[in-house]
C-alpha cells in the first residue's frame, strides 16, 4: 500500500501542534451575556428550566454585570419582566421601567460595559405577542412600529449602548432607526434579529419572561424553519434599513443560515445560542450523558466556525472562565 505524501495526522500529534494550526478560535470578546431583570429588591430567582441563570432585581443587576465584566465579557443584553402587563405593553416604553432602570444601574456600576436592550413588547403584553392584536386576533404590523420606536428611544435615553429589535415585524428596523435619529440618538447602533425562526427551542426563555402567547402562536411573523433563502432576504431588508449588526436565532439548528448570511453579506453577524440549546446540554450533563464543559465549548465553537462574530449565550460566564484558563 502506498501512503499519500500529505498526512493530516502529523499536525494532530500533540496539543501544541493542534493549537498552532487551529482554524477557528473562540474569544471572550465574542460573548454577549443575557440578563433577565425584574422589579423588587434583593431578588435572585433561579429559572428552573435554565439552571444557573436567574431573574435579577434591579438593585442586584449592577453587581452581576460587574462580575461578567471581570471575566472579560464585553456586553450584556437585557430582558425585562414588568410588574403589570396590558394589551399595548405600556411598561415597555415607560422611562422608569424595569429595563430602563437596569440600564442606569449597570452603566453606573460598569461604565465600559456595552449594554444592549431587547426591543419587543411580548414580555410586556397580557396576550404575549410581539405586536398589537387586531379585532379578529390578527397581529398588526404597521400599527405596532411606533411602540418599538418609543421603546428604543426610552432605552437610549436611559443610557443603552445598543438596541436589538426582536419582533420580526416588517419595516421595524427602519422605523427604529428613524425614531432614534429624530431624538438625537444617531450614534446608537441597532442589532437586528434578522432571521428569527418560529422555533421550538424558546421554551425555557418563555418561562423566564412569562411570555408564552395567550392564544395562537408566533408563526405569522417569525420565520418558517424550512426557509433559508427567506433568511437571506430578511437580512438584506434589515441591512437596507440601516441595521449595524444582523442576527440569526436560534444558532445550532440554523448553522447553515449563519454560514449563508456570512458568505453573502459583509456585515457583523451575531447568533443567539438560545435557551433550549442551553437547557439540552444542562439536562444531559446532569444525567451524566454528556461532558458539560466539552459540549458547551464545542457548541460555541461551531457557531463561531459557521460565521458568527458575536454569540449571545447563557453559557457566557462559564465559557469565559474556560477561555481565561
Amino acid at each position: 500500500m502506498q501512503f499519500p505524501q500529505y498526512r493530516p495526522r502529523r499536525l494532530r500529534a500533540t496539543p501544541t501542534l493542534r493549537r498552532m494550526v487551529r482554524e477557528s478560535r473562540l474569544s471572550v470578546d465574542m460573548l454577549i451575556y443575557p440578563i433577565f431583570v425584574i422589579h423588587g429588591k434583593g431578588v435572585k430567582s433561579e429559572i428552573s428550566s435554565m439552571p444557573g441563570n436567574y431573574r435579577w432585581s434591579v438593585d442586584l443587576v449592577g453587581a452581576e454585570a460587574k462580575e461578567a465584566a471581570a471575566l472579560g465579557i464585553p456586553a450584556v443584553i437585557l430582558f425585562g419582566i414588568p410588574e403589570t402587563k396590558d394589551a399595548v405593553g405600556s411598561a415597555a416604553y415607560d422611562n422608569d421601567g424595569v429595563v430602563q432602570r437596569a440600564v442606569r444601574e449597570i452603566k453606573a456600576a460598569v461604565p465600559d460595559m456595552v449594554v444592549i436592550t431587547d426591543v419587543c413588547i411580548d414580555e410586556y403584553t397580557d396576550h404575549g405577542h410581539c405586536g398589537l392584536v387586531g379585532p379578529h386576533g390578527e397581529i398588526l404590523n404597521d400599527e405596532t412600529l411606533s411602540l418599538f420606536g418609543r421603546m428604543a428611544v426610552s432605552h437610549a435615553a436611559a443610557g443603552a449602548d445598543m438596541v436589538a429589535p426582536s419582533d420580526m415585524m416588517d419595516g421595524r428596523i427602519g422605523f427604529v432607526r428613524n425614531a432614534l435619529d429624530e431624538q438625537g440618538f444617531s450614534n446608537i447602533p441597532i442589532m437586528a434579529y434578522s432571521a428569527k425562526y418560529a422555533s421550538g427551542f424558546y421554551g425555557p426563555f418563555r418561562e423566564a419572561c412569562d411570555s408564552e402567547p395567550a392564544f395562537g402562536d408566533r408563526r405569522s411573523y417569525q420565520m418558517d424553519p424550512a426557509n433559508l433563502n427567506e433568511g437571506l432576504r430578511e437580512a438584506l431588508l434589515d441591512i437596507q434599513e440601516n441595521a449595524d449588526i444582523i442576527m440569526v436565532k436560534p444558532a445550532l439548528p440554523y448553522l447553515d443560515v449563519i454560514r449563508a448570511i456570512k458568505d453573502r453579506f459583509n456585515i457583523p453577524l451575531a447568533a443567539y445560542n438560545v435557551s433550549g440549546e442551553y437547557a439540552m446540554i444542562e439536562a444531559a450533563a446532569r444525567l451524566g450523558w454528556l461532558d458539560r464543559e466539552r459540549c458547551m465549548m464545542e457548541s460555541l465553537l461551531a457557531i463561531h466556525r459557521a460565521g458568527a462574530d458575536m454569540i449571545l449565550t447563557y453559557f457566557a460566564k462559564d465559557a469565559a472562565k474556560v477561555l481565561n484558563r
